[in-house]
């Protein structure tokens, strides 16, 4: 999944922050249940869980952070 997001326009990317965790080290697990993920691989974004198992196409991955930008965005006034 993380290939799906290294993978997005610049102007995207320029606009975000990602990370990816692994389930072999205690942080990634942390991760894992703060997020109350069920399966792998998962994206999250702003604190909410928007993708499981289903690698989202770029088109989709996009709408979702766009709305979520701007969302918070909107949150701020």
């Amino acid at each position: 999944m993380v290939a799906a997001v290294a993978d997005l326009p610049k102007e995207i990317k320029d606009r975000i922050d990602y990370y990816e965790w692994s389930l072999r080290n205690r942080e990634g697990i942390e991760m894992f249940r703060k997020f109350k993920a069920r399966s792998l691989p998962s994206i999250a974004i702003n604190g909410e869980l928007c993708f499981e198992s289903l690698i989202p196409t770029e088109e989709n991955l996009i709408q979702a952070i766009t709305q979520k930008l701007d969302r918070t965005r909107d949150d701020q006034g």
